[in-house]
Order: C-alpha cells, then sequence, then structure tokens
C-alpha cells in the first residue's frame, strides 16, 4: 500500500468533495481516511489515500489535483506519507 495525504483548503462552495472525489475515483486511488470541517465559512479536508493502483506518477497526480482545486477555488496539497511523517516527527 502506498499512502499519500491529500489536503484541501478553501472558501467552502458546492460540490468541492465530489470534485475530488470524481478525481479519485477515476484514477483509481482510494480513499482510507477522510474528515472535513466548515469554519466560519473554510472548508478543510484531510484525506488518506491508497495510490498503489493509480496509473499515473506521483508528480502527475499531484499536479493534476492542485489544478482541480484551482478550477474550484481551493488549495490542494498531495505528500507522500513517509514525507508527510517526517515533516510532522517531533
Amino acid at each position: 500500500m502506498k499512502k499519500t495525504i491529500i489536503t484541501v483548503v478553501g472558501r467552502d462552495t458546492v460540490g468541492i468533495i465530489a470534485k475530488v472525489c470524481t478525481y479519485l475515483a477515476n484514477n483509481r486511488i482510494n480513499i482510507l481516511d477522510i474528515s472535513q470541517t466548515i469554519v466560519d465559512g473554510f472548508f478543510n479536508m484531510m484525506m488518506v489515500v491508497d495510490v498503489s493502483e493509480a496509473q499515473k506518477p506521483f508528480p502527475d497526480i499531484a499536479s493534476e489535483l492542485q489544478g482541480v482545486g484551482e478550477e474550484i477555488g481551493v488549495v490542494i496539497r498531495c505528500q507522500k506519507e513517509e514525507i508527510f511523517d517526517s515533516m510532522h516527527r517531533i
């Protein structure tokens, strides 16, 4: 299993989750865990996904998801699990 952390942040609007999940499904990326909140009109979502079945290399996935974010007015970032863990280690 190759885990990736995806974060989505921006002003809340209709369809954010649908757009991100559609991209993931179309690219054979499985959602393992998801958490989302809306605070004072700001949307925040964190997903742990499995990219082991994806047909595209990680840089392409990260770039395309960034583009999806730009289309819908949010910031989408992807990090490989090992990078995320290293950055958040105490």
